[in-house]
């Protein structure tokens, strides 16, 4: 890839500057808190939140499904603060957005995530200050691994593959990248994902 060619950062979100959303940790989490059946919720999450991520049903219609499918001790609004409390900054985002600052990058954010929490997590981490605009599964109705979603990104962009490059901590979703031609890194850690922007924005500069 010509380094001078490069245009365009896409980032995950979740297990790179936040938490997961709701993650299985989290569901454990919520199964021993409120003294729920995990393997129930677990396998009607499964069946249902692929849906959500798309957008195709809300918050409250996932909650019915999996959570209050019958009579619970505790009140829903009380769930979906617990739900969005799993929400926690990683040391990753603090630096990003100082990065950003005179990185010459456009970043765009290709990420997984249903619209009520994705809603609040970007308001709540000021997402703006880092991503320039947001390709989030629940807004356009496609989720990673699906190609589209990563097509769709590099259009909304204006961006060729070879002009593109993707942070991701599932290396399912690194692979899917580089398989359209973007190169594509997997985020382990603060420090090694710091090299390689550091590398990214000196190339840019030097070009």
């Amino acid at each position: 890839m010509e380094a001078n060619n490069l245009k365009i950062l896409f980032f995950d979100i979740g297990g790179v500057m936040l938490s997961n959303g709701w993650g299985h940790e989290s569901r454990e989490e919520a199964a021993r808190k409120f003294g729920l059946d995990y393997e129930e919720v677990n396998g009607l999450h499964n069946f249902i939140f692929n849906v959500y991520e798309i957008g195709g049903v809300t918050l409250d219609d996932y909650l019915d499904t999996v959570i209050f499918n019958h009579p619970r001790d505790f009140t829903r609004e009380d769930f979906k603060e617990f739900v969005y409390q799993q929400s926690v900054e990683l040391p990753t985002l603090e630096w990003l957005k100082e990065w950003k600052k005179d990185c010459g990058f456009r970043i765009i954010s290709v990420n997984n995530e249903g619209k009520e929490l994705n809603d609040y997590r970007v308001k709540k981490f000021k997402l703006h200050e880092f991503f320039d605009a947001f390709v989030s599964s629940c807004e356009v109705g496609l989720r990673k691994p699906d190609p589209a979603i990563w097509k769709l990104a590099m259009g909304i962009a204006q961006a060729q593959p070879n002009q593109c490059v993707y942070f991701d901590d599932r290396i399912m979703f690194v692979n899917a990248a580089q398989n359209l031609g973007i190169r594509a890194f997997q985020h382990k850690d603060l420090e090694s994902t710091k090299k390689i922007l550091q590398q990214l924005k000196e190339e840019n500069h030097n070009k």
